[in-house]
């Protein structure tokens, strides 16, 4: 015990620091898993959620059961293990890229050019996505009939989705996740490319054999966490792009849930497909930090 308030005498500052984040996430993120019992009970605005009749795994089997569980299952599990393996590589390519850069103008120039998108709302990105694939004033559709091409229905044609999709998330988020990467490369002790250049190493020897294994441990720890968020595709963009000439490639749990919980006022159904969602991310998570250790000797615990 005594030991326990030296150690909070001592870090009494840090821990004041502290106390705004988890204010935050006792509010906004563990008080609200109290609302997941609706998703065994019939819930009704009117009678509340504790007055309200237990009904079991009802939602849960009816879900199940259903001709949307498949199909939502599919469509949520490529889009994210695409925009995974996809997008994964780029921040780390661009963070050793821009580490190589010794212009700095250029190198500023880039940086500044690839977080801008960071700066831009789903609403934005995604307004800007139709405007450019437009098949009357598109800019890519202008591009393909210079070419002689026809113009196409891009965002109609559901074999295109998941490539707009991958695409825009790739343009938008490379910038923002190579600072992280960034901050690591800077961690790396420089004895060790001085030590790499009088062995006469190359630029991209030191690259392969001292930047990349220097940044393993942080691409493990991200890599873990983007595979745990892979099932829990936002809907917002989703919502955005697609339509109903998509929903076979399209749809997934998120905008399922956005239908039926608050369009259709269905909140127990709504909340049973979203309790099931976050089930799955976690054990993915799980699952994720496990193999990592096993493999690498490297986890998030």
């Amino acid at each position: 015990m005594r030991t326990l308030l030296r150690k909070i005498a001592r870090d009494r500052q840090l821990l004041i620091l502290f106390i705004p984040c988890i204010v935050f996430y006792a509010l906004f993120r563990y008080g609200p898993l109290y609302g997941l019992i609706i998703a065994f009970k019939d819930y009704s605005v009117y009678t509340g959620i504790l007055d309200s009749p237990w009904v079991g795994f009802k939602h849960f089997e009816r879900f199940f059961s259903g001709p949307d569980f498949f199909l939502l299952l599919r469509n949520t599990f490529l889009l994210g293990f695409f925009a995974l393996i996809c997008s994964f590589p780029f921040p780390i390519l661009l963070a050793i890229l821009l580490n190589e850069v010794r212009v700095r103008w250029f190198k500023k120039f880039v940086q500044t050019a690839s977080y801008l998108p960071t700066f831009l709302s789903v609403v934005i990105i995604s307004s800007m996505i139709i405007d450019f694939l437009s098949p009357n004033n598109g800019i890519v559709n202008k591009l393909l009939n210079l070419m002689g091409f026809e113009s196409k229905y891009f965002l109609i044609d559901p074999a295109w989705f998941r490539p707009i999709y991958v695409l825009s998330d790739i343009w938008a988020n490379t910038g923002y996740e190579a600072i992280i990467f960034l901050a690591a490369i800077a961690g790396i002790n420089p004895t060790l490319y001085e030590a790499a250049r009088v062995d006469g190493a190359s630029r991209l020897r030191m690259m392969w054999h001292v930047t990349l294994p220097g940044l393993l441990p942080t691409i493990l720890v991200v890599f873990i966490l983007k595979t745990g968020s892979m099932f829990r595709v936002g809907y917002e963009k989703v919502l955005l792009l697609y339509n109903s000439m998509t929903y076979d490639v399209a749809d997934v749990f998120s905008t399922f849930v956005y239908r039926k919980g608050l369009l259709e006022s269905n909140y127990s159904y709504g909340a049973a497909v979203g309790l099931f969602e976050a089930l799955v991310a976690m054990v993915m998570l799980l699952g994720a930090n496990l193999i990592s250790k096993r493999l690498g000797g490297k986890g998030l615990w």
